[in-house]
Order: structure tokens, then sequence, then C-alpha cells
């Protein structure tokens, strides 16, 4: 059965704005998912990279090494308790120690029975927690039990030498309320485009149609018809419909032309009639064209803003992570086919939690803002710059060497040491530890972007606002840094 142009149009407004709304609400719905996880990862990584530097691995080795709950195993097994318990949002602290492909547990605060006790083998060894010996790192999802959504931290002990680590477990119950506010939210406004939609398209498919049910009935009144003939109402629309009419009709206006010599006034006049309603018609027809096309070139540069949103970090206009592994990948294919090398540069700003936590964090927008200025004057127009990630950058140097990439890197330093960020009546000065690492053949993206952190965290261990280049990886060293 053949639609009528009234149901036509209906359907094509409403569906494309359906289409548009939902896509968008897509989008929204995504954005403030990641968010609200990286923020909760975040907080977990904070609070166990805090306590990690409150504890002293030498401390825990003096009774971890004999297994033996001296009055120092019971003095460190207080303080974690008593972190436990003025820590907002913490169910369990835990500090554990590997030895060789072996994890088992020194202290345990907050555990069920029978689970912790010194010198207990610890056998869920995650990817989160292995690399907890090294630096922060927290498990990808939250997991559900007893006490809630609970969600592991991990982060090395000071003076721990990679031997021991903290694990902290804490409740992420306010996560799952936020994204399932945020779910309720979105369905409800889909629900309200919806009903939107619907009422714009039957206003927009009425108004488009009343000219040409109004030329219709029109016809139908010239030609003595009321109504059209039940035979020709299944399987045409208006326009098929109005088309048999001025068949009829102009039969009709021949033969009484022919019949009457006094009808061909009335013919004459008629004929009139039917060329203004034509030429009104077509006036329609051409003012419907253009507003698809305009509806077209909006829907397209609605798309166009879509991209680039989903490639742009919306508060530096910097590239995101996402831009920047697909230039990254461009650089690795041009290295295997021209062997050009090229050098990644890894910044964090040091200190950024604590002006956030201290001057709130406008101030921490600006220290980004004010850096990513920084970093555009200090680089090529060839060169690419990301944000990376919270408060770092990565900057792609292609054409470029190890050497080459440390005075970009040295120069970078300066620039951003030179800053000043007015908060109220004080003046704050920004600082940055950098890593650089070289693309060497045979690496993988990954490897070469994990040598650069591993110089970034070994330039904040040694006191921050400095440079340091990777090392060149021995067979162990490649193997970790897969």
């Amino acid at each position: 059965m053949r639609l009528s142009i009234r149901a036509r149009l209906f359907l094509s407004h409403f569906l494309a704005t359906v289409l548009v709304s939902g896509g968008i609400l897509a989008v929204v719905y995504i954005t403030a998912q990641q968010s609200l996880t990286a923020s909760s990862r975040s907080q977990v990584s904070s609070t166990a990279a805090l306590i990690g530097q409150t504890l002293d691995a030498t401390v825990m080795e003096t009774f971890a090494a004999t297994q033996d709950a001296s009055p120092a195993y019971q003095r460190a097994l207080s303080r974690i308790h008593y972190l436990a318990h003025t820590t907002p949002n913490i169910e369990r602290i835990s500090v554990m120690r590997q030895d060789g492909n072996r994890v088992y547990w020194v202290l345990d605060a907050n555990g069920p029975p029978n689970e912790g006790a010194l010198g207990q083998e610890y056998l869920e060894h995650t990817e989160a927690l292995l690399r907890g010996f090294q630096m922060p790192a927290v498990e990808d999802q939250p997991v559900s039990g007893p006490q809630g959504h609970l969600l592991a931290g991990y982060a090395p002990l000071r003076d721990g030498s990679g031997e021991f680590l903290v694990r902290v477990v804490m409740r992420a119950d306010d996560l799952e309320r936020k994204l399932a506010a945020t779910q309720a939210a979105v369905a409800l406004f889909l629900g309200l485009c919806i009903l939107l939609a619907l009422l714009l398209s039957a206003l927009l498919s009425h108004q488009l149609t009343r000219p040409l049910h109004t030329l219709l009935r029109r016809s139908q009144e010239i030609s003595g018809a009321s109504s059209d003939p039940p035979g020709e109402l299944g399987g045409k629309d208006e326009l098929a419909r109005l088309a048999d009419r001025f068949a009829v009709l102009s039969r009709e206006l021949v033969e009484a032309r022919a019949a009457a010599e006094h009808g061909q006034w009335s013919l004459e006049q008629a004929k009139d009639l039917l060329e203004m309603r034509v030429a009104e018609r077509t006036r329609d027809l051409m003012t419907l064209n253009e507003r698809l096309l305009h509806e077209v070139a909006e829907r397209a540069r609605a798309e166009e803003l879509l991209s680039h949103a989903a490639r742009t970090d919306p508060l530096t206009g910097l590239m995101n992570r996402r831009a920047m592994l697909e230039q990254l990948e461009y650089q690795l294919t041009r290295f295997q086919r021209t062997h050009i090398a090229f050098t990644v540069l890894l910044g964090d700003l040091d200190s950024f939690k604590a002006i956030n936590d201290t001057y709130g964090h406008d101030a921490g927008d600006q220290a980004l803002i004010q850096t990513t200025q920084a970093i555009g004057r200090g680089t090529r127009a060839d060169d690419l710059v990301a944000r990376w990630g919270g408060e770092e950058f990565l900057v792609l140097l292609p054409d470029t060497d190890l050497d080459g990439g440390l005075v970009v890197a040295e120069a970078l330093r300066a620039r951003i040491a030179e800053l000043e960020l007015p908060v109220g009546e004080e003046t704050l000065h920004l600082t940055i530890s950098i890593g650089v690492a070289a693309y060497r053949a045979g690496q993988t993206l990954h490897q070469c972007i994990k040598a650069a952190d591993l110089a970034l965290y070994q330039a904040k261990l040694q006191g921050r606002n400095r440079v340091l280049a990777a090392s060149t990886p021995t067979s162990a060293n490649a193997q970790n840094l897969q």
C-alpha cells in the first residue's frame, strides 16, 4: 500500500529528529559514563598513592622477612587500621610483598576472617596488582559484593624498591548511583525528544500538504465531483489523485468547448485558474525543496561537529587520546616504510592535585590551559600535541631522534617553569616533568609510550621539574614494557 505524502513527510521528519537527538544523547551518555568512571578510578589511585607514601617499606621488611607478629607489626597494623577508619569510603587496606612470582600478605585491615594473615599467599595476580608494585594502578571495573560495589587500587610503598605495595579497596556505590541517575535522565530526555518529534512532524506534514489537499479539493469542485470514485482511492497518493483529477478536468473542458461555443469563456477562466494553481504549487514545492536542502546541510554540519568533538579535548582544544593514537599509528607505518625516526614526549604537571585541592578546579583548568599555550609556542608546526589524560600531555615529534627530543623537552620544561598563574592574591609557579622516548625498530607503540612513561616516573622520583630520557631496554626490560 502506497503511503500518502503527508504520511511520508511525517515519517521522514520524525525519523530524522529521533536519529539526531538519539545520537546526541548517546554521545552525552557515553561521555558522562567515561567521565564518572575516570573520576572514581582517579580518586582510588590518588588515595592509594597517598597512603603508600605514608607507609615505610623498611619498617614492613623487619617483620615481613621473619613472619613474626612483633611490636613493630602491631604498630604498623594499628596505623593502617587508623587510616582505614579515618579515610572516607575506604573498605579495606592491605600491605603485600612480592617475592619472585609469589605475592603474600604483610598487613591487612578490615579483611574477612581467615584472610590477610602475615605470610599468607595472595593468589589473585591481576595486571593492576602487578603494576602496582611499580606505580599507582587501579582495577578496570568495580566488583559487587556483600558490602556493595568495591574498586581496588594499588600503589608502591615509600622506599619499597618495587617489593611492597599497599592495596586500598574503596566503595564505589556513589559511582553506580550517578550512572543510574544519568541513564534515567538520558532516557527521560529521549522520551521527551520523541514526543516533541511526533508533535513537530505532525504539524509540519499538515502544513506542507495542506495546499496540496486544497488544490485537490478545488479541482474536484471545478470538475463537479464531490469526491474521488472508490476505485481510484486505493494505492494512490495525493499527487496521483491530483494528476487523475487534472486529466478528467482537461477532458471535460475539451468536451465543453466542442459542445458549446458559449462555454469558451468559462473554459478560458478555468484554464487561467488551473495555471495559477499550478504556479502556486510549484512555488510551494520549490520552498519545500529549499527547506529540505537546508535540513541536509544542517545535518551534515551537526555530523561534522560531532566528529570534531569526538577527537578534541573540550578544555584545552588539543586532540584527545583517540586522535593522537591515530597519528602515532601513521608515524609507525611511516617509520616501517622510510625508517625516519620520531620521538614522543610524555609530560605531567607537578603537584597538580595540590592545585586542585587547594585552589579549586578552576585554578587547575587555568593551569592546563596555560600549559597548553606554552607547549604550542614551544613546538613546530609539524609537531602534534594531545591531552593524554588528566594533567598529562603527549607531544609527537616527527623526523626527530632522541637527542633532538631532549632539546625540545628541556625547552618546554624551562618555558613552563617561567609561567605564573595568578590565583586570588597569590601567584603559582608551574613545573612539569617530562619523559622522552624515541621509537626503536621492533617496538610496539605501547612499548614506546610505556618507555616514556617510565622515564617520566623516574623524573618524578628524582625531584620533579626535570627531563629524563628512556633508557635503552634490555631483553628483560622489553618484556616488562609489554
